[in-house]
């Protein structure tokens, strides 16, 4: 099958081979002989209506160092690339919103979008958990003082974070005797001009905290459990975690099987699921993590699982060969 992969994604030359799920993605659609398109942001633009973008075709080798090789730029169209990954990290700002405007553009022009740029704007991945509340710690999201205040006094240890954040930041855990919960709420709220979130703390985060994954409705048999490191609350890698892949647990199962029908029906292909204890704290669909860690440890290919999932949706919609 011959076709076209475009990503949008972060700048490649911060690329932690090792660790990167949008590399592992590169790779498999390399091995599967795809020509791959890399974009950033700023590439992509508008012409009377009609997206475009600056791309440029890389190759990529599964190695350390000298890693990638990018080719002369040139213009494309987004809707005559066969597969577009958005892979843009969040903060989901207004550039962001602006570029999945643009990506609904090429879908309507035939391009299929990883995942539905629809469901990138609707679902933000702290609040999509509010669409499960019987599988989420108690949680409230709100920007005014007294409701967090009178939220800690009822659960006295909690979790309070923003809602357009990756990696474990400006994350703070506030125990019971409420030391600085007043500037972490002006802090996270801007004094009250945007909402946060504040969590019950799970003490279950001993743990890990679990990134279990789902292809196209399918979930993966195994996770990545991320540890907090010593004097931390944060399992998050980015925030100094260590991650220990292993099998999901009947629990892990059973949240990913309820949520997965949801995901199905807005088209939301790759997602990342957070899950402390038996309670999922975030569903993340703008660029889950985690598959290279989990692929080094077992005997699966979950990117192979992906582009199974990809091509079938291309020969479905035709034209590739």
């Amino acid at each position: 099958m011959s076709y076209t992969v475009g990503f949008i994604m972060d700048p490649i030359s911060q690329v932690k081979p090792h660790k990167d799920t949008s590399f592992a993605m590169m790779l498999e659609a390399q091995k599967r002989g795809a020509t791959i398109l890399y974009m950033e942001q700023a590439d992509l633009f508008l012409d009377n209506g009609k997206p475009m973008a600056t791309a440029r075709e890389v190759t990529v080798k599964d190695q350390s160092t000298d890693f990638y090789h990018l080719a002369e730029e040139k213009i494309v169209g987004l809707g005559d690339i066969n597969a577009l990954l958005m892979r843009k990290d969040p903060p989901f700002d207004s550039e962001f919103l602006y570029t999945t405007q643009m990506l609904s553009l090429a879908e309507a022009e035939g391009a299929l979008v990883v995942n539905n740029p629809q469901a990138l704007r609707d679902y933000n991945e702290k609040l999509f958990t509010s669409w499960f509340p019987s599988l989420i710690p108690a949680t409230l999201v709100t920007r005014n003082a007294k409701h967090v205040r009178d939220f800690h006094s009822k659960h006295k240890d909690v979790i309070c974070k923003p809602l357009d954040g990756m990696g474990g930041t400006s994350i703070f855990r506030i125990k019971d005797d409420g030391n600085n919960l007043g500037v972490v709420i002006e802090t996270l709220t801007k004094n009250g001009t945007q909402q946060m979130m504040v969590q019950e703390f799970l003490p279950a985060i001993k743990d890990g905290d679990k990134r279990v994954l789902i292809v196209d409705g399918e979930v993966m048999p195994y996770c990545l459990a991320r540890l907090p490191s010593k004097g931390e609350n944060r399992g998050n890698l980015a925030a100094g975690g260590t991650g220990r892949p292993q099998p999901i647990s009947e629990s892990d199962r059973a949240l990913a099987e309820a949520i997965a029908p949801v995901l199905t029906d807005n088209r939301i292909l790759f997602v990342g699921l957070d899950v402390i204890g038996d309670r999922i704290t975030e569903i993340n669909i703008t660029s889950p993590t985690c598959v290279r860690e989990i692929e080094a440890h077992y005997d699966i290919s979950i990117m192979g699982k992906l582009f199974d999932a990809i091509e079938k949706k291309l020969a479905n919609k035709g034209g590739i060969g």
